[in-house]
């Protein structure tokens, strides 16, 4: 595809794990352009990206200033996008920021609030400017909540575990919470009480949506990304699991993402949206 069709593509958060995978996947995209690569870590700035990567000089060097970057992609032909996987403290000014630089945000950090979405969805809609955060960008994923939405219709008991490394910041993971969301749409309850339940230790159910969905936090180093969603009934369990051995497998969905962003003019939450 000729360059001047290339999808301008800011990283933020390059330097990380989920970052380096982006960099590398969007390196490889024919449609796609890395126009600049950023990280607020000191020990990296002015690294070249690909090199850090694993891809390969691509020569563009690591900068800590995202309004910066930001600007240079809006130079470009194309309408830029920018990739976030930061952290949960960060992610909200930098989703602001971007739409206010009319580039298309695409968030695979969470942690932000309900009513921070919110407020970013209303920001999006008056820059008729497209945004999408994904909690999950795997296929899979989206396949398994699919398949607990439908049983849900038949099971009223289920509790939601998630497992993940120990250097993610937020807990529950936004999966989590997106797949408890997604139960709830259907207006009905869960976990009828059949005891008074006492917990000797706080916490020890986990945490509880309103509708009555238990969600457990495991993190551990070994682990990346990993959800189970079991469901309950007299003389059976219905278990729906999702693992993942490789971040190269979100990168699929992240491609997908950033093409289907550049028409929107308004926030969407979740990659089954986009399907």
């Amino acid at each position: 595809m000729a360059s001047q069709a290339a999808i301008p593509v800011v990283v933020n958060g390059a330097g990380g794990k989920m970052g380096r995978e982006v960099v590398k996947a969007v390196a490889a995209a024919d449609d796609m352009s890395l126009v600049a690569a950023v990280d607020r870590s000191p020990d990296l700035q002015g690294q070249d990206i690909g090199e850090l990567a694993g891809c390969g000089e691509l020569e563009v060097p690591i900068v800590n200033d995202l309004q910066a970057a930001l600007v240079l992609s809006t130079q470009e032909r194309g309408t830029p996008v920018m990739v976030d996987f930061t952290h949960p403290d960060s992610v909200y000014d930098n989703v602001r920021t971007a739409i206010a630089y009319g580039v298309r945000p695409v968030v695979g950090t969470t942690g932000l609030s309900a009513e921070e979405i919110q407020d970013l969805a209303e920001f999006a809609d008056k820059a008729s400017t497209g945004a999408a955060i994904i909690p999950n960008f795997s296929i899979g994923m989206v396949l398994l909540q699919q398949a607990a939405v439908r049983a849900s219709q038949y099971f009223d008991h289920v509790e939601i575990l998630e497992l993940h490394h120990n250097q993610k910041a937020d807990a529950p993971s936004g999966t989590a919470i997106q797949t408890a969301q997604l139960l709830a749409e259907l207006g009905k309850s869960y976990n009828p009480a059949r005891v008074n339940e006492t917990e000797k230790m706080p916490g020890a159910r986990g945490t509880c949506t309103s509708e009555g969905i238990r969600i457990h936090s495991i993190r551990l180093p070994g682990l990346i990304a990993h959800q189970e969603v079991i469901f309950g009934a007299p003389g059976e369990l219905y278990t729906l699991r999702h693992d993942t051995s490789d971040r190269a497998c979100y990168m699929p969905g992240v491609l997908l993402t950033i093409r289907k962003v550049l028409p929107l003019k308004s926030l969407v939450y979740g990659l089954e949206k986009l399907l």
